[in-house]
């Protein structure tokens, strides 16, 4: 499923009928409206999301390693767990839920 095409009830709607984290790993996300995206657990690797809105997006426990989050929108996005390594957060919108982020590899 090509998350730049599907609705968010339809992703929200597929990732919850399955256990599977998907591999976005090097997607390129720029500038898309991802605001409400169950995307914990994502392998988001190397992931180009320049100026994407996350608002209210569901990051808990995703491999964020390298990933580009400049300029993007992150105000209620949940990073519980996420992995961030190299995350790059330049003139990103304030982070609200992420109190308890983890740095490495589990």
């Amino acid at each position: 499923m090509s998350i730049s095409l599907c609705s968010l009830a339809a992703w929200n709607a597929w990732r919850a009928e399955r256990d599977e984290a998907p591999d976005l790993s090097q997607a390129a996300l720029r500038a898309l409206d991802l605001t409400g995206f169950d995307l914990s657990r994502a392998d988001l690797r190397g992931a180009d999301l320049r100026g994407t809105t996350l608002c209210d997006a569901d990051l808990s426990g995703a491999h964020l390693e390298g990933a580009n989050f400049f300029k993007a929108v992150l105000d209620g996005a949940d990073l519980a767990g996420a992995y961030l390594n190299g995350a790059q957060f330049l003139n990103c919108a304030q982070l609200i839920r992420c109190s308890e982020l983890a740095i490495g590899l589990p």
